[in-house]
């Protein structure tokens, strides 16, 4: 099935980010997958490599706008009107917050909540004369609830699902539908970095479905934010993808 327009994917060479541009080129769209990390963006590059014109890969820093207005602009260049944006850029630290530096915290506001911001709102310029449009911002279920040692990137994260509310009641008349995905364990190359042997037991005992989902999991939310023909009425929500954990209430402590 071909879909009509474009998507831009940031973080899209890693992670849930890649999962997404996978499953969206299943689903036919054209998409730019956008990063920070060249090595990521090659080694996607190559696993992608089978769907041809379908994918373009861009080099992009969500914090610096004009980086961002050019992928923007160059995605509807090469591949039709901007349907769709996900903002699954991003980093964390699992670090204690008598530990954590202003340094540290600001560069993960930088990065989680101004680079989605950027993006957001250069995507709502181009979907606003079309009246059509969707963005998916990625959140965390430590936006939600107080997770040990995630002071910043809990932060950060709350900010997003807070900005997604906002933009979306601010873009409605626009068109533009702006709903979050919020996470929970996710097999990921940076939830592996951050998430410890003590950490992974302490997921498992609270998470009700007693294990870490797969980043396509989350992407086949996030494609259903996306499609208009399935969601045209959703807006302004956070969905949590996260095997209960956000309903478990007292279960496994």
């Amino acid at each position: 099935m071909s879909q009509a327009g474009s998507v831009i994917v940031t973080g899209g060479a890693s992670g849930i980010g890649l999962a997404v541009v996978e499953a969206l080129l299943v689903e036919g769209w054209r998409v730019v997958a956008a990063d920070v990390v060249q090595a990521s963006i090659d080694s996607a590059r190559t696993a992608l490599a089978a769907h041809g014109d379908q994918v373009r890969f861009a080099r992009v820093d969500v914090t610096d706008e004009a980086q961002v207005a050019n992928v923007v602009k160059d995605a509807e260049a090469d591949f039709g009107p901007l349907m769709g944006v996900v903002n699954s850029a991003g980093i964390a630290a699992d670090i204690p917050a008598l530990e954590t530096s202003p340094e540290l915290f600001r560069k993960i506001l930088d990065v989680n909540v101004v680079g989605s911001f950027l993006v957001a709102r250069e995507a709502a310029k181009a979907m606003a004369p079309r009246k059509d449009g969707s963005i998916v911002n990625i959140a965390s279920v430590s936006g939600m609830r107080g997770n040990l040692g995630r002071t910043a990137y809990g932060s950060s994260k709350g900010a997003v699902i807070q900005l997604t509310q906002i933009l979306a009641v601010e873009f409605a008349p626009l068109g533009v539908r702006v709903n979050s995905v919020s996470p929970g364990p996710i097999e990921t190359p940076m939830v592996k970095a951050l998430h410890t042997a003590e950490a992974r037991e302490g997921w498992m005992k609270t998470v009700p479905m007693r294990r870490y989902a797969a980043p396509a999991e989350v992407a086949g939310a996030i494609c259903f934010l996306l499609d208009g023909a399935k969601s045209s009425f959703v807006t302004g929500q956070n969905i949590a993808v996260d095997g209960g954990f956000a309903a478990g209430g007292l279960i496994g402590l």
